[in-house]
């Protein structure tokens, strides 16, 4: 997948912002300041997603392109290889995934922000 494509993707969610809080190579982005996604700019093509435990086991059995997170919490986190063979189709909606789960644990205010955002739940 094209960085720029997944990163335009990313940013057009409601309430996500973008930051390097780690080094030049990691961008992250944030939906109400809470990290989502992971990115690689160093030309190793891979991003880390917030994963449901469950469902990030049965990914990994079924696709070699998602293993458990590089330098993050294993059982929420997954690592998944942009310049594999996962369809964009399959990257977006674990995209979404992650950012569902990160809203679905935002306080009320921050939810009440991004609803004022236009985000209904």
């Amino acid at each position: 997948m094209d960085i720029e494509r997944f990163r335009d993707y990313c940013l057009a969610k409601r309430g996500v912002t973008e930051c390097m809080p780690f080094d030049d190579e990691s961008l992250v982005f944030k939906v109400m300041d809470k990290m989502f996604v992971l990115l690689d700019l160093s030309g190793r093509n891979w991003t880390n997603l917030k994963c449901d435990p469950e469902r990030a086991l049965d990914l990994r059995d079924r696709y070699p392109d998602i293993t458990p997170a590089y330098h993050m919490n294993k059982k929420h986190w997954n690592t998944i290889n942009l310049a594999g063979r996962l369809p964009d189709k399959l990257i977006f909606e674990l995209i979404d995934h992650s950012y569902d789960l990160v809203v679905a644990k935002l306080t009320r205010k921050a939810k009440e922000e991004l609803e004022g955002l236009g985000w209904k739940f």
